[in-house]
């Protein structure tokens, strides 16, 4: 397994892996293109396996109004048949030991008992916009006592929620 920095001629094995690994989503795919294609700073790797792709890891800038306060971990995928193998832990320890990471305070919203084994804590502050009471977004080297929302890069859009189905109407008696 060899790990390395996303290049023009990974990215489409990116798109494919974040289809694979978000089965009836097309949310994490379209998320990465949109950054790609409108020249967002990204910190991103991959692991290959026998020339694929077979995790992936970005970063993004997190902002506190127009200045950047930090980086947001997201999207993280690994390939099905890779889960629960330890590929998406050792992509974490890579990545959280660059030069462009490692000083920098960090966010993800994502599962706590998961997170928490690699030093991310509940966060308070910031808010989360996708997770108002900030039940699983967490934080590592975050110092902030300021009260803010904390600003994603505007592809991050939440997810759309499917329609409830239309059923028949009760009337009140």
């Amino acid at each position: 397994m060899k790990i390395q920095t996303v290049t023009l001629e990974t990215r489409p094995k990116v798109y494919a892996l974040l289809h694979r690994a978000f089965p009836g989503s097309d949310y994490e795919a379209g998320l990465v293109e949109k950054l790609h294609g409108n020249g967002r700073t990204l910190h991103e790797w991959v692991c290959i396996h026998t020339n694929k792709v077979i995790a992936y890891i970005a970063f993004s800038n997190a902002y506190h109004g127009n200045e950047v306060c930090g980086l947001h971990l997201a999207p993280m995928a690994v390939a099905p048949d890779f889960q629960r193998q330890g590929v998406g832990s050792e992509l974490l320890r890579f990545a959280l030991r660059q030069e462009a990471i490692k000083s920098q305070p960090l966010f993800v919203l994502g599962e706590p008992g998961y997170y928490s084994r690699f030093g991310f804590e509940p966060c308070s502050m910031p808010i989360c916009p996708f997770d108002t009471d900030n039940a699983h977004f967490l934080g590592m080297r975050n110092s902030t006592a300021d009260s803010f929302v904390v600003g994603y890069e505007p592809e991050f859009k939440p997810a759309a929620t499917p329609p409830r189905p239309q059923g028949k109407k009760r009337r009140a008696r």
